[in-house]
C-alpha cells in the first residue's frame, strides 16, 4: 500500500485522515479506531495532520503504510538540517500560535 502523510508542528491541532478502510476489523482491532487514534495524535500533540492512503487492497497493509508513513513525516519535521542551526523551520517565524 501506499499512503501519504503531511505534518504541520502548528499547535493548531487539525486532522484529515482517509485511509479508505473497507473492512470493520483488522484481527482483533476495530477500524474505526485507527482515524481516532491518528485524529487524537493531532490534538494531543497540537500539530496539522493530513494521512491519505493513496494505493492498496488490504486493509492490514493500508494501516500498516500509514503508521509509516507519519513516521517518515514525524522525522522530517522535527530533524535539524545542518547549515540552519538558529533557523525556526516556520513561515510565520514561530512554531506557536
Amino acid at each position: 500500500a501506499l499512503s501519504r502523510a503531511v505534518i504541520d508542528l502548528s499547535n493548531r491541532p487539525y486532522s484529515v485522515i482517509d485511509l479508505g478502510l473497507k473492512r470493520e476489523k483488522i484481527g482483533d482491532l476495530s477500524c474505526e479506531m485507527i482515524p481516532h487514534c491518528l485524529q487524537s495524535f493531532a490534538q494531543g500533540a497540537r500539530v496539522t495532520l493530513h494521512v491519505d492512503c493513496l494505493r492498496g487492497e488490504n486493509d492490514h497493509h493500508r494501516a500498516e503504510s500509514a503508521f509509516k508513513a507519519l513516521a517518515i513525516a514525524v522525522r522530517q519535521a522535527t530533524t535539524k538540517v545542518a547549515g540552519r542551526e538558529g533557523e525556526i523551520p516556520s513561515t510565520k517565524g514561530t512554531l506557536s500560535a
